[in-house]
C-alpha cells in the first residue's frame, strides 16, 4: 500500500471509530486544509461520504461539519490577509522588489477577479488558502468574501459527497479517484499558470517594441 492508500486507511479507521464526534473530524479537516494546504481535506470528506453510506455518519451532518470547517478556515486566511496589508504597503513605500505599483496592479486584478477566484477556490487545490490571504490583503469586503467562499465550499462538499457516497464501490476505487482528481487539477494549475506567464511576457515584449519604435 502507497503513502496515499495508508494515509487513507487510516483516516477511514480514525472517522469510523470517532462515533458521535466524526462530524467534528471532518470540520477540523477541512478548517486544518486552509491552514497547512498540503493536508488532503478533499480526501478526508470523500472518505467521510464513504463512511455516510455505511451509516457511520449522516449526510446532512457530514456536508455542514466540511461546510462549516471550509467557511472558518477562509475567514481565519481572510484575516491574516488583512494583517499583511499595512506590512505590504509599508515594505512596497521602501521601493524594494515589491513597488507600489506593483502591489496596486496586484490590489486592481484582485479586485476584478477576485469574485472569480473565491467561487472558483474550492475547485484549486493547495492554492485556497492563498485565494482568501489575497482577498485580505486587498481589502475585498469581509461579507462578500464569506458568501462567496460558503457558495464555493457548499457546491464543492456537495460534489465530493456526491461522488464519494454514490460513485466509488470501495475504498481503494475511492483513492484511485482522489488520486487522478489531485493530478488533473494540478495540471490544469499548472497549464494555466504558463498560460498567464506567456501572456504576461507577450504584453513585455509588445510594449518594448512599441518603445523602440517610438
Amino acid at each position: 500500500m502507497d503513502l496515499l492508500g495508508q494515509l487513507a486507511s487510516d483516516l477511514g479507521e480514525l472517522l469510523s471509530r470517532s462515533g458521535p464526534a466524526a462530524p467534528g473530524v471532518l470540520f477540523l479537516a477541512s478548517l486544518m486544509e486552509y491552514l497547512v494546504p498540503p493536508l488532503p481535506g478533499d480526501l478526508v470528506v470523500l472518505l467521510g461520504a464513504w463512511y455516510a453510506v455505511q451509516g457511520v455518519i449522516s449526510w446532512p451532518l457530514a456536508f455542514a461539519a466540511a461546510t462549516a470547517g471550509a467557511v472558518v478556515g477562509a475567514a481565519l486566511d481572510y484575516g491574516i490577509g488583512r494583517w499583511l496589508a499595512p506590512r505590504l504597503d509599508a515594505r512596497a513605500a521602501r521601493r524594494g522588489p515589491l513597488s507600489a505599483g506593483r502591489l496596486a496592479r496586484f490590489v486592481s486584478a484582485y479586485q476584478r477577479w477576485g469574485a472569480a477566484l473565491l467561487v472558483a477556490n474550492r475547485f484549486m487545490p493547495g492554492l485556497r488558502a492563498f485565494v482568501f490571504i489575497g482577498a485580505g490583503a486587498a481589502g475585498i469586503p469581509f461579507p462578500r468574501v464569506l458568501l462567496l467562499g460558503g457558495v464555493s465550499a457548499a457546491l464543492w462538499n456537495a460534489l465530493l459527497l456526491a461522488v464519494g457516497g454514490l460513485v466509488v464501490r470501495s475504498l481503494p476505487e475511492l483513492v484511485e479517484l482522489f488520486r487522478a482528481y489531485s493530478n488533473l487539477a494540478w495540471a490544469v494549475l499548472l497549464g494555466a499558470a504558463v498560460l498567464v506567464l506567456l501572456g504576461a511576457g507577450l504584453r513585455r515584449g509588445l510594449r518594448a517594441a512599441g518603445r523602440g519604435e517610438r
